[in-house]
Parts: C-alpha cells; structure tokens; sequence
C-alpha cells in the first residue's frame, strides 16, 4: 500500500526526557491538570532545551502524522449521522470507503465494516486518517466521534479532552454500540464488522467484544484497558491485543486479561511490542511513536480482519 503525505511540517529534532513523555501520557490521560503538566516539564529543561521545545516536541502535529491525504482520489469520504435514541441521541463520524466500491457495478462489491475508535480527545485528524488508510485497505471504515452531543472534537485536544470528561459514559458506551449495529446493516457491508481503537478506543473495543458478541467478528485494541473478567465469557470476536513493552500499568494487566480469554475459549492473539511506549502507534505525536512496532502492529490487524471478516 502506498501512503502519502502532504504539508508535513516536521518539528525541530530534539531528544525528549523519558520521563516527560510519561508527564505527556499522564496529561492526556486526564491523570494531571494542564497546568501540572506544563509545571512538570520545567523540571527537564535545560541548556538547549527549554520547556517550550519540550511542550512543542510532546504535542500532535496532525499534518506530519497523516499517511493519506483527504483528497486521495482513491477513497470516498463523509461525514454521516447516526440516531442513538438509547445514547445521546446521535452520533456523528467519518465514514471512508474504496472508490471503486461504488463504481464498479451497479451492485458494489459488498466489504467488511471497520469500527474506528478515537483517544479521550474525540475525533481528531489522525483517527480520522486511520480511517482513510482502511479504506486503502479495502475496507468500509466509521470513525465516530464521541464528542457529537458537545458540539463534536473542537480541533484542539485538551479543550476536547475536557468535553470528554462531561459525557455520561454509559450513554457513550450505547453510542459506539448503536454505530457499531449501524455499520454492520450498512447496505455497502457484507454484514461482518470488526473495531479497533486507541487508549480510550482500545478499551471499547474491548468492551465492545462484550456487548455485541457474535455481531463483531474481530477487534484489534491498541493499549486499551481490558474489560472485566465476569464479561469475557460473552467475547465471541477474534481478539488481537496490542501493547507498548514500556507501557507498564496495562503490560502488567494483561496476563490476568489473557487468562480469562483462554479459560473462556477466545481466539485470541497478544503482542508486547518491545521498546514501545503508551500510544506508540500514534505518528502525529513523533517522541512516542515507535515506526518499526506501528508498521508491525498494521501489518498484523490487516492480517487479523481479514482473515475473520472476509467470506
């Protein structure tokens, strides 16, 4: 698959505090105020190497992560509507699909249907990229935003972070579900789905393998906390987890998540990608992305929904 970029604009080459990376995941977390993490990162600064470098250097830059551009005349793009009446009413996304699905018969070629599951920030241009590189990949692809009953992502995180926090999560939890059911009758869908997510959209994911059972083929969260023991039993999915070697918290979780897929029959497979922090997939934010490990982990989520959502 050839990937593009466009208007990447790359920051200054600095070397990052391991230490103020982990500050970085805190903050987007919600673990610590804005003003703690701009606090924090003072205590790295050196000759050469300010906090306002380090704070710039931490940050997304959306322009730099994108792999395919938002014209790509190979992909249709838009954005859709979805009414969650047991949610918070409606749920906006991003919905990407091949070009040539709806030109190339009167009936296209119906495709798998791929759930993709923002960070606690909303809708932001690198998940809606990942939706884009699915798409490339012969996939249906929804990206949906959490944020739509606040007025959707307000193109900057921390302010979309703070909408995050506002919204009643089982009414979220039903959301994602409803677009879930969605996709999957979608008349451009052959009726198999599979979701993936990041941090916050890889612990739906995995809750999503609970609730929808056989509706959902596969899931491949990334770094996403797992659900809880009493709920694997109903997972029917083909699981592929992704973890961040150094992303310690979660790494230490998982072998009680993993046993209670093997007790309950999951077909699953677990990968601790080594030298990886939390949110090494992520290209817009360059000082936690692991290049070998991103490219690694794709290759095999391709793999994995194809061989679970494909006829």
């Amino acid at each position: 698959m050839k990937l593009e970029t466009e208007h990447a604009v790359e920051k200054p080459k600095v070397k990052i505090p391991a230490e103020a990376v982990e500050l970085y995941t805190q903050y987007i977390h919600g673990d610590i105020s804005r003003r703690a993490f701009l606090d924090g990162v003072k205590r790295f600064a050196v000759a050469g190497l300010t906090a306002a470098v380090i704070v710039e250097a931490l940050m997304p830059n959306y322009a730099l992560g994108q792999q395919v551009r938002k014209d790509d005349e190979r992909i249709k793009v838009s954005y859709e509507t979805v009414p969650s009446p047991t949610g918070n009413g409606y749920m906006r996304g991003y919905f990407a699909r091949p070009f040539s699905q709806d030109t190339r018969t009167e009936l296209p070629v119906k495709l798998p249907g791929v759930i993709v599951i923002h960070e606690n920030r909303g809708l932001n241009p690198h998940t809606e990229d990942i939706a884009r590189r699915f798409a490339l990949e012969n996939f249906i692809a929804f990206a949906p935003d959490a944020l739509s009953s606040v007025g959707g992502y307000p193109s900057d995180d921390y302010k979309g972070g703070l909408l995050f926090a506002k919204i009643d999560r089982p009414k979220m939890t039903q959301d994602f579900v409803t677009v879930a059911r969605w996709l999957k009758a979608h008349p451009l869908c052959n009726g198999k789905i599979a979701s993936t997510g990041f941090c916050f959209g890889g612990g739906m994911s995995n809750t999503l393998a609970t609730l929808l059972g056989p509706d959902l083929a596969a899931a491949a969260p990334f770094y996403g906390g797992a659900p809880m023991a009493a709920d694997v039993v109903k997972i029917k999915a083909a699981m592929l987890i992704h973890h961040g070697g150094l992303d310690k918290a979660l790494v230490d979780a998982y072998p009680a998540y993993e046993a209670e897929m093997k007790k309950n029959g999951v077909q699953y497979e677990g990968h601790i990608h080594p030298n990886s922090v939390h949110g090494f997939f992520n290209d817009a934010t360059p000082e936690r992305y692991n290049k070998a490990e991103a490219e690694l982990a794709w290759k095999r989520t391709i793999e994995w929904f194809n061989k679970y959502t494909r006829a």
